[in-house]
């Protein structure tokens, strides 16, 4: 059977870019008078489209202007395009596990603008491996927790549901993926605060990822499609 297709996220899963977004996601959303913190987004928010968090921030404190809006997101990505070109660095155990599954076909699939996505690939030296195969939610026009954007990046790469795997930190892009019908494994770096959810694979590593990777295609793709079964 050919190997799966591998959907990664990319922030928090293979680029540690979720602090640096965080601090200058608060600088920004305090500026125009939404109060937050950048535990706000570690806790509540991770993974969400950023104007999916200010609607619900405008819900909680009052509108803003849109064209204060509008300027304090130019300033805010600026700032951070600037910090993620200096500052960024692999998560843990994603520079191996990329390098031990470099036989599987893969792509990148993010709620990030595709500019974004590109100056981390580039800052963490991952543009080599991943080439032009990545999927911007801004590209598709759909965001994850959607299913959409999974299926587009799937389509688009030649793959149905049932032959991709996604790997992804935050739950918004577990499920996501879950609702594509995908197999999906659930990078949980906080297991005391975030619960996987049913049907998704759990490792705490990105270590642990070529082992389950490999386990899936010898136990899934291997097997004979109408025995297909995804253990638990």
């Amino acid at each position: 059977m050919p190997l799966p297709l591998l959907l990664f996220d990319c922030d928090g899963t293979l680029v540690d870019s979720e602090p640096l977004l965080a601090e200058e996601m608060a600088t920004g959303l305090n500026s125009v008078g939404l109060p937050f913190a950048a535990s706000d987004y570690l806790g509540e928010f991770r993974g969400a489209r950023f104007r999916r968090i200010v609607a619900e921030l405008q819900q909680r404190h009052g509108e803003v202007d849109p064209e204060q809006l509008n300027q304090m997101e130019s300033v805010m990505r600026a700032r951070l395009a600037d910090r993620l070109a200096q500052e960024l660095t692999l998560i843990s155990g994603a520079g191996e596990a990329l390098a031990a599954l470099a036989s599987y076909p893969s792509a990148v699939v993010s709620n990030g603008p595709e500019s974004k996505i590109q100056t981390a690939l580039q800052t963490t030296g991952l543009t080599t491996y991943f080439g032009n195969r990545l999927f911007s939610g801004y590209t598709a026009n759909c965001w994850k927790p959607e299913p959409c954007l999974h299926l587009h990046a799937a389509s688009i790469m030649g793959y149905s549901a049932q032959n991709c795997i996604a790997i992804d930190d935050a739950l918004v892009g577990v499920r996501a993926a879950l609702d594509a019908g995908m197999t999906v494994i659930h990078l949980n770096r906080f297991p005391e605060a975030e619960e996987t959810p049913e049907n998704a694979i759990m490792i705490r590593t990105m270590h642990q990822l070529p082992g389950v990777v490999e386990r899936l295609y010898r136990d899934v793709w291997r097997t004979p499609l109408p025995q297909r079964s995804i253990g638990g």
